[in-house]
């Protein structure tokens, strides 16, 4: 994973594999928190794909509010 695309911009999604490791998890954990309803992702006959403004927002609530933030208030769901 670069961060960015091939033609130089940032990815508008994600893989869960992408995003197991950016958080420092394993690809099961990402898949069962999806599976949950606690985590953001797009289907797509099939395949699972995260969007990265999702993981940006949840790490910039993170930094501003200098404490754990809950994926599922990402999440339809949680919304």
């Amino acid at each position: 994973m670069s961060g960015t695309n091939s033609d130089g911009a940032r990815p508008r999604f994600y893989s869960v594999a992408e995003v197991a490791r950016i958080f420092g998890m394993s690809r099961v954990t990402v898949y069962r928190a999806i599976a949950d309803g606690e985590f953001p992702a797009v289907k797509i006959r099939g395949r699972l794909i995260v969007p990265a403004a999702a993981v940006d927002a949840m790490a910039e609530a993170a930094v501003t509010a200098q404490s754990v933030v809950d994926a599922a208030v990402f999440t339809a769901e949680g919304a």
